[in-house]
């Protein structure tokens, strides 16, 4: 799992990966998103390389977060070759993230 700086397509390159990208839109301010970072790290060594594991802070990149509608932190988005497959805002326990996402692994 990552911090993602954004650069100029950047962020539309890596949402195009073959492999999913779960991204993370969360605010430092944000105690849910807080407890969500660790749950996701878990994830991440559970389904190793099958899963891209990035974190977008949505202060630092307004822009982003306009254009997928991030209204509140955390919220969870899944991507394959640039195409949203899940979306939920709020904290879920792992178990219930993985049986989203576990599809489209």
């Amino acid at each position: 799992m990552y911090q993602f700086v954004v650069m100029k397509g950047s962020f539309n390159k890596l949402i195009q990966s073959e492999t999913p990208v779960l991204i993370d839109f969360y605010a430092d301010w944000c105690a849910p998103c807080k407890m969500l970072t660790p749950i996701l790290k878990d994830i991440k060594s559970e389904v190793g390389d099958r899963l891209k594991v990035v974190k977008i802070d949505v202060d630092n990149n307004n822009e982003i977060a306009s254009r997928f509608q991030i209204r509140g932190v955390p919220t969870m988005m899944l991507f394959r070759e640039g195409k949203v497959l899940w979306r939920q805002s709020g904290v879920l326990p792992k178990d219930a993230i993985l049986n989203a996402i576990d599809p489209y692994l």
